[in-house]
């Protein structure tokens, strides 16, 4: 005996019907009449569906790796039956499918190709899992790489990679702004040190300049030979010093035994650089 049943199908699913357990026809949403218990109702999810895939590999160099594959799918409506009929675990045939692929790529790749190979590893995924699932009316819409994680031993010597880069890098520049400073310095001090002997030379030429206006001042004024006017000159000096001194009033000072005659000396030092200088060339005193 058979009943007339209504069979209500969500709008994200699909139903299988069956006949005596063969297959009849796919009941669209919505509410279906059924022949009970002769047919039978399944529904099957057209929503996406996304499972992770973790591959542990080891690339060409050597580091074992763990990737994460993102694959996000669903059940094409108009082939229901054959998701249904054909697959038993469709995820772990996936995860198969992605393996497979990934561990033909990785192993042809270093670790830093690898990472920067991500795209394109992903679009190899996508391809290859979609057109083996097809035959089962899978749809794959997207193939994620969303993690790539060394042995944690090989991150931290990568970590100890970079720092000591960035290390050096920076002793570098540390370097090189200590060059720029002692190079600016030296041409500071050169430029100072070649200022001060301007100044030195033109302070010695204005003392030159002075003390032959006072000769011939003396020379005109008073009618006194050139050396008389030295000795005056270095006895008025000689006492200025020493009254300076007397009103310096310093305390950490070396007092060198001293007399008048030290004048006569200083003007018999002069007179014989004069002298020696007219003897090797007589045109320049003149």
């Amino acid at each position: 005996m058979s009943f007339l049943c209504c069979a209500c199908i969500d709008q994200s699913q699909r139903g299988i019907v069956q006949s005596c357990g063969k297959f009849s026809h796919i009941l669209d949403p919505g509410c279906s009449i059924i022949l009970w218990p002769i047919q039978t109702v399944d529904g099957v999810s057209i929503k996406v569906t996304q499972i992770d895939v973790n591959t542990n590999t080891k690339t060409k160099d050597n580091v074992t790796v763990t990737v994460t594959c993102a694959i996000q799918y669903s059940v094409n409506p108009l082939e229901c039956d054959q998701y249904y009929f054909k697959l038993h675990n469709p995820h772990m045939q996936i995860t198969a499918y992605v393996d497979d692929c990934i561990r033909s790529q990785i192993p042809t790749m270093t670790l830093d190709e690898s990472f920067e190979a991500k795209e394109s590893m992903a679009n190899a995924v996508k391809a290859q899992v979609a057109s083996s699932m097809k035959p089962y009316g899978i749809e794959v819409h997207q193939a994620l790489i969303t993690n790539m994680q060394p042995d944690s031993t090989v991150m931290k010597a990568m970590n100890q990679i970079n720092a000591a880069r960035r290390n050096r890098e920076a002793a570098i520049e540390k370097a090189e702004a200590e060059k720029i400073l002692q190079v600016r310095a030296a041409e500071a001090d050169a430029e100072a040190k070649h200022l001060s002997g301007k100044g030195t030379a033109m302070m010695r030429q204005a003392i030159t300049d002075g003390f032959k206006n006072s000769i011939e001042s003396m020379q005109e004024s008073c009618g006194l030979e050139p050396r008389e006017v030295v000795h005056m000159m270095l006895v008025t000096q000689y006492l200025d010093v020493l009254k300076e001194f007397a009103h310096s009033g310093r305390r950490a000072t070396m007092v060198v035994p001293h007399g008048p005659s030290a004048v006569g000396d200083m003007e018999q030092q002069v007179r014989n650089g004069f002298m020696q200088a007219q003897m090797m060339n007589p045109n320049s005193m003149h």
